[in-house]
């Protein structure tokens, strides 16, 4: 496997865990964890995405990893 496919798979994997465990009633949406697993894992998606040149996916991986923060600073801003 090279680096991109391993940096993929991290992101990935951590985009999909956290999904399942808020699927799974484990986490909630607006939890500090849930979002943070989501922002990592975008950013990891989308650096992977970036070293293969897949541009539609850097695209998307970069505004999912954007969104992610945006409601980290939401969830400071409002506790």
């Amino acid at each position: 496997m090279s680096v991109p496919d391993l940096i993929n798979t991290a992101g990935v994997s951590l985009i999909l865990l956290a999904f399942l465990l808020l699927q799974l009633k484990k986490v909630s949406a607006h939890q500090l964890i849930y979002l943070l697993m989501n922002a990592l894992g975008a950013g990891l998606a989308c650096y992977g995405s970036f070293l293969i040149e897949a541009w539609p996916f850097v695209v998307l991986e970069a505004v999912w990893t954007l969104v992610a923060v945006g409601g980290m600073l939401a969830r400071k801003k409002a506790g």
